[in-house]
């Protein structure tokens, strides 16, 4: 079936069953996770995301595809989860901001949208990096554009786009060297194919197979392949030079030292020459600028010649990059509490299990999200709950790699101004917390809590699903694994032993404190025979042992 315009009833028709796509298969994205931890969750994140899209285009009754268009990227965007989720939604923004006037879509509309919204994905993250998402983005769009350069049949661009979409999945294994070494594809990107073939089934009305079935070999392969990491995971913190983060907003066409109509293009490029972690996002009005430099004033003369610089933020502090490790297939819950107290300066943090919610309180965390390993929270979850507490500035701890995207997207969506302190662990979250001070300002907290997230090991203890080899150690199905700062160093059949010998890699000469959370799975009985090993072994540390009440971990440790 041939169509050379995509109309309202198209366009609904193929953001539904590209969202109902994705859920049906959203647990064999998740498979692709291979990480022998039960908490791959790629595929829900993503299945989530595409909903809250979904459902915002749903609620429209414009029959205007460009205004459709937009309900749909602010619907990805405010229903984000994790770091796939966060870029979906940026790929759909770009993509919405291609057909904002239009109110059909031809072929090359359609074409030239991908291809936008893949330059915006890119632009978001200043350090891409191929064999992920992003390459199944671009090389779907690339074809798209072949496509539409050859026909007016929208059906065959996006037919293109799919088999591009394909085409780059197939090579993410070749191009990420995690993933080459065992040749499975990238978590993100297949979801992504999953949304295009949706696409093109919506749009063409024949249906695909409903849900992928990978063979008895194919599984064995993902089965022992070494977990994949997503973009924000390749970052080396060993790469950074420029110490001070550095953000501004500026109006543009206002202000006294106004002299130059903005170039985006040019002002990102000039930008770039002094920093790096560079993230620049326009619209007609305003312009964002983050970027880490060791020269502040020189991207605020930049702005100058634009607008009035209407806020400015700089912190000096070395900045800890992401070692994701994707999550748990269970879905999200949403469970903040029904009416978040008002207070004036908010903190807010996400954590699962009462012990741990209360020991957050009770080092001064004003507002509690339940999520992480096993739930990771959406953008609107940090937005509603900024919202609802009535704070007149707030800070975010994520306590979880793969939320801290979703978090920062939250940053923009809110009338006050909001930090994210960028821990990836709940041990790196409370030591951030010793370091919070209700009196200081967001910078100050801001540099001091990111500062004390360098002081802490953060350990994790839970049981292997599946036999694999990572990094050398031989993982068996059942065994109990010790992983330290997102890595595994111990395959033990006897829970505590694996503890122990965890902990003996975490301490050295500078250790004094170590803390213990006993989770949802672990026992007083063992955490007892953990504090008898520790005061023997070392009786000069400090020694804390708490109920978290967590899943997934048996016991969360932090050494400091």
């Amino acid at each position: 079936m041939s169509k050379e315009l995509i109309t309202r009833d198209e366009f609904s028709d193929m953001v539904r069953v590209a969202s109902h796509r994705l859920e049906k298969n959203a647990k064999f994205v998740n498979s692709l996770n291979v990480f022998p931890v039960p908490d791959g969750d790629t595929g829900t994140n993503m299945s989530l995301t595409i909903k809250s899209g979904f459902k915002a285009v749903n609620e429209s009754t414009s029959n205007h595809v460009g205004t459709l268009g937009k309900a749909l990227a602010k619907g990805l965007l405010m229903g984000a989860r994790g770091n796939s989720g966060v870029i979906t939604s940026q790929l759909f923004r770009g993509f919405s901001k291609s057909i904002e006037d239009k109110e059909n879509l031809s072929a090359m509309d359609l074409a030239q949208a991908f291809d936008n919204g893949v330059k915006t994905a890119y632009k978001a993250v200043m350090k891409p990096v191929e064999g992920t998402i992003l390459t199944v983005a671009r090389v779907a769009s690339e074809y798209g554009m072949k496509k539409a350069n050859e026909t007016n049949d929208t059906v065959e661009v996006m037919s293109a786009l799919v088999a591009g979409a394909k085409d780059g999945l197939e090579q993410t294994p070749s191009l990420l060297p995690v993933l080459k070494e065992v040749g499975v594809v990238d978590s993100g990107g297949q979801g992504l194919t999953f949304i295009y073939e949706g696409f093109l089934e919506g749009l063409s009305g024949i249906a695909g197979e409903d849900v992928y079935q990978p063979d008895e070999v194919e599984m064995d392969e993902m089965v022992n392949a070494t977990h994949h990491q997503s973009v924000q995971g390749k970052f080396d913190t060993d790469d950074i030079e420029h110490g001070y983060c550095t953000e501004m907003m500026v109006e543009l066409g206002e202000g006294a030292t106004t002299d130059e109509k903005f170039d985006y293009e040019k002002m990102r490029n000039d930008l770039n020459e002094i920093g790096d972690s560079l993230l620049v996002v326009s619209d007609d009005e305003v312009i964002k600028v983050h970027v880490h430099t060791n020269y502040p004033y020189k991207v605020w003369e930049e702005g100058h010649k634009f607008g009035s610089l209407v806020k400015i933020k700089i912190d000096n502090m070395k900045i800890q990059h992401e070692n994701i490790i994707e999550e748990d297939e269970v879905e999200p819950e949403k469970e903040t509490a029904e009416k978040p107290k008002e207070v004036d300066f908010a903190v807010i943090t996400v954590s699962s299990g009462a012990g741990i919610t209360e020991l957050f309180e009770s080092l001064g965390v004003t507002h509690v999200i339940n999520g992480g390993q096993t739930m990771n929270p959406s953008t609107n979850d940090f937005v509603d709950v900024l919202n609802a507490s009535k704070a007149k500035k707030a800070i975010i701890l994520p306590n979880n790699g793969n939320i801290v995207m979703a978090a920062k997207q939250a940053v923009d969506l809110v009338d006050i101004p909001v930090v994210v302190v960028e821990s990836k662990t709940i041990s790196q979250g409370m030591t951030a917390m010793f370091s919070f001070n209700p009196e200081g300002d967001l910078d100050e907290n801001k540099e001091n809590m990111t500062e004390a997230l360098a002081t802490v090991k953060s350990g994790q203890v839970t049981q292997a699903i599946r036999d694999t080899e990572i990094d050398g150690i031989k993982i068996t199905n059942g065994h109990f694994m010790g992983i330290v700062d997102g890595k595994i160093v111990i395959d033990n059949e006897d829970i505590i032993e694996a503890t122990e010998k965890m902990l003996d890699i975490m301490i050295d000469e500078e250790s004094e404190v170590i803390t213990i959370l006993v989770g949802e799975d672990g026992s007083e009985e063992g955490a007892k025979h953990i504090e008898e090993y520790i005061t023997s072994k070392y009786p000069d540390l400090e020694l804390e042992i708490h109920n978290g009440g967590q899943p997934v971990y048996q016991y969360l440790v932090s050494v400091e």
